[in-house]
């Protein structure tokens, strides 16, 4: 399956996992690859202060933390922090926290 199709799968399936969300709602999905070969999608909706991370083949609901700078995440084991420039870092199980970038 291309790399393309298999995204697509991935936000398709997400979005299909949050019921509870109108289809009104605006919504931003990111995928990203990281250092570590990590690959993960994030989706937001507007009014929600939520993220929802499809990540190693799991939906996870990550709740808003306080963050010094940018934005901060966490929830199930996992933390994802996303600077105000785009950057991105992500600790997920018990693996290093790791760099990513928008694929």
């Amino acid at each position: 399956m291309g790399r393309h199709k298999a995204i697509l799968l991935a936000v398709t399936m997400l979005a299909g996992g949050i019921c509870y969300a109108r289809q009104a709602d605006a919504q931003t999905f990111q995928a990203y690859r990281c250092t570590d070969g990590t690959r993960f999608i994030v989706g937001f909706y507007d009014g929600d202060k939520r993220a929802f991370v499809q990540i190693d083949g799991e939906p996870v609901t990550l709740g808003k933390r306080l963050a010094v700078s940018g934005a901060r995440y966490s929830g199930a084991g996992i933390t994802l922090t996303i600077g105000k420039a785009g950057t991105a870092t992500i600790k997920h199980l018990k693996r290093p926290v790791t760099a990513c970038a928008v694929i």
